[in-house]
């Protein structure tokens, strides 16, 4: 299908990804360019079977992302796979109800949309390397191989397929300049900042990249979206993996291959200490769910997936101060601030690339680093390497 020529429109793309967005996208597609392959919903049709040239926008979208970044859009859609089994589906960033709110959404605001079923692709890259981080014993991070990963690629292959020259998405982030070079920067709103979700962004992508959210914050946008009268202004925001549907991963992965195994919790000297039924249910630095009788805390200091153990100590057994992460540094740097997980606080830390990654030797201990997790550095506020940790020793 060819798009229509005589409707002349800036080519930049336009994604809202944020939570006040679900996976609604947004693609320009360049004038004459040959676009297939991608279900277009007839509201996108001129009476002659021609895409109608807009500027596209991902997620429930806000009225103000649109409007900043240009009169022609078309709204995107990623219909990623969802657990059927999954008890809340309706909350999930991809769900058939969010699909469905952002064409309705699109057609409202005069523009048209198209869905990009992505479930199969999301399967394989995301969800089934995330059930295989637990079944080796890591903790792996869905949502950063998603957001980072995963999703920019789909949506940059098809900018580039569409004949863009830019995306722009909802996320929380900013980009900066340093030394020439553009990078990933944390948001204006430090509460909502996803910055650590999208480090695995290549540099490189962001010449193509908006994010016309970073500077405000979720208040302002959220009261914008009420304004422009949208339904997802009190929309509830989903906390978890969006595949998860609302369970408990825990459940989740055991109906997706872990089975649950009696084993031995021991401490750190084998001796046993009670017994588990998983060893992929811990994770390094929990306290819950032990089950055990001390007299003082103990937390999972990490497991034994060949033993089928899982190690428990004191909280000072936890302690970390050199850390191993597979990926790559995006800046020249020597010092950095390690962000070591979503919800955990930066360290700072002398930092030295090796081959295929990086080791970091922490100024002062961090607590509960897990093997999959995301190690995301930063200098000042600009994102400067991103790796997946592979193990973290006490000096």
């Amino acid at each position: 299908m060819t798009v229509d020529s005589t409707m002349p429109a800036p080519p930049v793309a336009v994604v809202g990804l944020g939570q006040l967005g679900g996976s609604l996208a947004a693609a320009l597609v360049g004038a004459g360019r040959q676009v297939s392959g991608w279900d277009v919903d007839p509201a996108a049709r001129t009476a002659q079977g021609r895409l109608r040239l807009r500027y596209p926008v991902q997620g429930k979208p806000l009225k103000a992302l649109y409007l900043r970044a240009a009169p022609n859009a078309v709204g995107v859609t990623l219909r990623l796979w969802l657990d059927p089994q999954g008890p809340d589906a309706e909350r999930a960033c991809c769900s058939p109800e969010s699909v469905i709110a952002a064409r309705e959404t699109c057609h409202r605001l005069g523009l048209p949309h198209v869905t990009l079923d992505l479930r199969e692709e999301f399967r394989r890259a995301v969800v089934t390397p995330f059930v295989r981080g637990y079944e080796r014993g890591e903790t792996p991070n869905p949502c950063v191989a998603c957001n980072g990963g995963f999703r920019f690629a789909e949506l940059l292959a098809f900018v580039e397929r569409a004949g863009c020259e830019r995306l722009a998405t909802g996320h929380y982030a900013r980009i900066v300049e340093r030394e020439g070079r553009r990078l990933l920067a944390r948001a204006a709103d430090p509460a909502k900042d996803q910055s650590y979700m999208l480090a695995r962004l290549d540099p490189a992508a962001l010449e193509r990249v908006w994010f016309p959210l970073g500077d405000q914050d979720k208040a302002a946008t959220r009261a914008e979206a009420e304004r422009a009268g949208l339904a997802a202004a009190g929309r509830a925001e989903s906390q978890e993996a969006c595949f998860l549907a609302g369970d408990d991963y825990r459940t989740f992965l055991g109906r997706h291959g872990l089975a649950a195994r009696p084993g031995a919790v021991v401490d750190r000297e084998g001796r046993a200490l009670g017994t588990h039924d998983g060893y992929w249910r811990f994770t390094p630095g929990q306290r819950r769910g032990l089950g055990l009788a001390s007299p003082e805390p103990l937390y999972v200091l990490g497991t034994d997936t060949a033993a089928n153990a899982v190690v428990v100590g004191p909280r000072e057994q936890l302690a970390r101060r050199r850390v191993s992460a597979r990926g790559r540094l995006y800046a020249d740097v020597d010092r950095v601030e390690a962000k070591l997980r979503y919800r955990s606080p930066g360290v700072a830390a002398a930092v030295v690339a090796q081959d295929g990654g990086f080791v970091l030797e922490l100024d002062e201990p961090a607590y509960g680093v897990a093997p999959g997790q995301a190690a995301v550095l930063y200098e000042g506020d600009a994102v400067v390497g991103c790796g997946v940790v592979s193990s973290a020793a006490d000096h």
